[in-house]
């Protein structure tokens, strides 16, 4: 069949990744896009659950908080924090989402958080609104892009250098004093490209501090350069480099501090006194180069070095009396009393503890992937060798200063220099390599996955300032041989039917202890397509039985131990649910005018299924923060390169906070956060081939509830707030 036929040749290409924008020259020694799936199209034919957002998808609603983005994706969990995405907490079929730290987060294939092995909490997120496209895949497939493979892998795609002389502006303003530009421009010329861009994006903030002048917003600025050599199509050997340069840098006046919910329900927008002089202040650097040999048409090596490093100090309230703000928060909460009126600023209060949360990241590697074609009798097969070498690293040297509340004021007493937790080194070598077949025989695309990983973890603590003195060393080691296997059965033209299994892990960080185990688990999924020109559908089935279930623990998500640093193992757990996903055109009449729709659903049930060998974690508890049932549903009217209307409108169920929330007897009055639906709407008006304007208005019906209880306090989404932009194109 021609249509089969045209997949299996897309599904090939995809699996090389390299798949091409149109703007790029077709030559065989180009660097293209490094995309791990390819186009919509391309999925249908994937062994495993796998989802596009293309650039006009992105641009169509102009998004710039990641979890907007990522609404539109089945089997992507999120947990809203500070309204604007900075620091996403993304998760992938209950692999937790605590700092998106079990999911493989890349830009054009290479890792991006600012210690992947040692410290994977993603406290670096690149501004979503420069992204080129997103791509998410789960699945067999995802052992070719660890270390995270219990979840699942999401690859952000920058923009790449133009085949001709080209570049866009796009400007922004809007309510609390928002303001963002977004502009590149590139080109090719003979065996050169380049390609310059910068992202810049600000606000106030939506939230009012208490007895301030500051606002609560952030400044964030981007910036990516690339260059691009390419041998002449007559040399006897074919090849491309791209170097990639990045700079960013952040200053956003954010806290950990929340609110309790007596202050909550009066005004969700309230932000305490006490954290007035709270500021997150990061920058980062980053360099890859790239290069492609071609060794015949049919096979090709892929390579790249890379080195990010990333500074970050967030000052913000630690403590308050010598208790941690979680607990103070919580006890207020549940007394009231005094602990309610010094969070208000009506009561004083002694030894408030403000922390430099000080780190410097090193993250750097090598990496390496042959891919060759070739036919075995009938069978033809894509196979995909690679290796990675990794090292990163986090310092972190981080005194305290403590001050006394006073009148509703901060009066500064002293500081103190670091030890211990506070002053120590942590460390990760990790080895991987992977091996990946596809296979097509007849209309089947048989996928064999191996995977090994190797990491060696280290962390130091001094015992005092100066780091004369050890005061404690921790070692570990983590080695795992993972193995996987889907299938694609195209049945005819429109339809195909998926199923696979493989085997996920996930490393222990730096500080845990010797013999911490990696989170393992076994995966399962089973679905089918469906795809046609104005049609498509995947409807994915998941069983995830997790060997053991971690924990990296963090001030942002202590363990249920108690920890906030380290590694927590508790035990068995299970998580099962269906994704579905819709594409469509509704209707389409003569003029042009067409109804576009898109459904996202995912339905989840995880529990612990057998108890912590410390009993924190018991047989039967709830895996937290993740929603039984999330959904998001986009609808509208437009006239193509005329004008187009766009609502969203995302469901959200309430999610219990910790492992102990449905146990009997227990209270969840302040362990879950509430079901909410947030409805956005987007208006874009075409002037002329080469400029458009938008209006966009976020949560359009101003419904504020409580989305997130971490870290240390009800947390609100984002009230409405309206813009205007402008994109010209040149």
């Amino acid at each position: 069949m021609h249509l089969q036929r045209r997949l299996i040749c897309c599904a090939i290409a995809s699996a090389m990744a390299t798949g091409a924008a149109p703007a790029f020259a077709d030559q065989t020694n180009e660097l293209k896009p490094v995309q791990i799936l390819g186009d919509r199209q391309d999925t249908f034919s994937i062994s495993g659950s796998a989802y596009v957002l293309s650039n006009e998808d992105l641009e169509e609603k102009e998004n710039t908080d990641v979890h907007r983005i990522l609404r539109d994706v089945p089997g992507v969990y999120f947990q809203e924090e500070e309204g604007y995405g900075l620091r996403p907490n993304i998760g992938i079929r209950g692999s937790g989402r605590d700092r998106s730290s079990k999911v493989s987060l890349m830009e054009d294939g290479v890792l991006i958080a600012p210690a992947p092995y040692a410290a994977p909490a993603a406290y670096y997120f690149p501004s979503a609104g420069r992204f080129y496209g997103v791509e998410v895949l789960k699945g067999p497939d995802t052992l070719r892009y660890g270390p995270f493979t219990v979840g699942g892998a999401i690859n952000f795609l920058s923009t790449p250098i133009p085949a001709r002389a080209s570049g866009m502006v796009n400007v922004e303003g809007g309510e609390d004093g928002s303001q963002r530009a977004h502009a590149y421009y590139g080109a090719t010329e003979g065996q050169f490209g380049f390609m310059l861009e910068a992202h810049q994006q600000r606000t106030l903030g939506f939230k009012d501090i208490d007895r301030s002048n500051r606002d609560s917003g952030f400044d964030k600025r981007d910036y990516v350069a690339k260059l691009r050599w390419q041998a002449p199509e007559t040399a006897a050997i074919q090849q491309a480099l791209e170097l990639k340069l990045e700079h960013s840098s952040e200053v956003s006046d954010e806290t950990y501090l929340g609110l309790t919910d007596r202050d909550f329900e009066r005004d969700a927008n309230r932000r305490y006194g006490m954290s007035d002089i709270d500021q997150m202040d990061n920058d980062r650097d980053a360099v890859s180069l790239r290069h492609t040999l071609v060794f015949a048409e049919n096979t090709r090596l892929n390579s790249v070095v890379y080195r990010n490093e990333f500074n970050r100090n967030w000052y913000k309230l630690a403590s308050i009396d010598g208790q941690g703000i979680g607990g103070y928060v919580s006890d207020a909460n549940t007394n009231g009393g005094v602990k309610q009126a010094v969070l208000r600023g009506s009561a004083d209060a002694s030894d408030l503890v403000f922390k430099n949360n000080n780190r410097e990241y090193i993250s750097e590697g090598i990496q390496t992937e042959l891919s060759h074609q070739f036919q075995v009798g009938s069978v033809q097969n894509d196979l995909i060798v690679g290796a990675r070498y990794h090292q990163d690293e986090v310092d972190r040297y981080q005194p305290t200063d403590t001050f006394d509340q006073t009148n509703g004021s901060l009066v500064y007493q002293t500081s103190t220099l670091p030890t211990g937790g506070d002053n120590r080194l942590e460390n990760a070598d990790a080895m991987s390599a992977w091996i990946i077949d596809h296979a097509y025989v007849g209309d089947f695309i048989v996928t064999g996955s191996l995977r090994y990983e190797n990491v060696e973890s280290k962390s130091k603590r001094w015992g005092d300032p100066a780091r004369n003195t050890v005061s404690s060393r921790t070692e570990n080691r983590n080695e795992e041989l993972m193995a996987g296997l889907g299938a694609t059965w195209l049945l005819n033209d429109n339809w195909s039917l998926l199923a696979g299994v493989h085997q996920g892990f996930a490393p222990a960080g730096a500080s845990s202890q010797k013999g911490t185990e990696a989170e393992k688990s076994v995966n399962y999924e089973t679905g089918f397509r469906y795809w046609q020109e104005n049609f498509s559908a995947d409807v994915i089935a998941f069983y995830s039985d997790y060997e053991n279930t971690i924990q990296n623990c963090s001030i942002a998500n202590p363990c249920p131990n108690g920890n906030d640093s380290g590694t927590q193992s508790f035990g068995e757990s299970e998580v099962r649910g269906l994704e579905v996903g819709l594409n469509s055109v509704a209707w389409e009449g003569d003029n042009g005018l067409r109804v576009p729709v898109r459904l996202a659903y995912t339905y989840t049930d995880g529990e612990i299924t057998r108890d912590a060998d410390d009993l924190s974690v018991l047989d039967g508890d709830v895996l937290p923060y993740l929603p039984e049932h999330l959904a998001s549903l986009t609808f509208g009217l437009e006239k193509a390169a005329a004008w187009s209307a766009l609502m969203s409108v995302s469901h959200t169920d309430g999610m219990c906070i910790d492992n102990s929330c449905d146990r009997t007897g227990q209270s969840t009055t302040f362990k879950r956060t509430s079901d909410y639906v947030i409805a956005d709407v987007v208006a874009t008006y075409h002037v002329n081939s080469d400029m458009e304007v938008y209006a966009k208005v976020d949560n359009v019906f101003d419904d504020q509830e409580i989305v997130s209880r971490d870290p240390a306090g009800a947390r609100p989404n984002k009230p409405r707030t309206g813009y205007v932009g402008m994109k010209v194109r040149f």
